[in-house]
């Protein structure tokens, strides 16, 4: 499980198995979302609060092009981005 980055105590990562399109799980606490990148919507979500997926949400944006890098790099230059 490659870590993307961390802010606010959030963990950004992917799972080994992923597979496209690509995409960013979050967890934190025992709580996990999923995020698709382009376009940004949520998967799914066990246990974040509607306040916390926004602020997720807004984090996983600004961060599009580190996401996708990143996915490039792990996964190969595969990705639809």
């Amino acid at each position: 499980m490659p870590t993307v980055f961390r802010i606010f105590n959030f963990r950004f990562m992917f799972y080994s198995s992923d597979h496209e399109p690509v995409h960013i799980h979050v967890e934190r606490g025992g709580c996990e979302a999923k995020f698709n990148v382009q376009p940004v919507e949520l998967v799914y979500n066990h246990g974040f609060k509607q306040h916390e997926l926004s602020l997720i949400r807004s984090l996983v944006e600004e961060n599009v092009d580190v996401i996708t890098e990143r996915w490039k790099e792990f996964f190969g230059n595969k990705s639809n981005g």
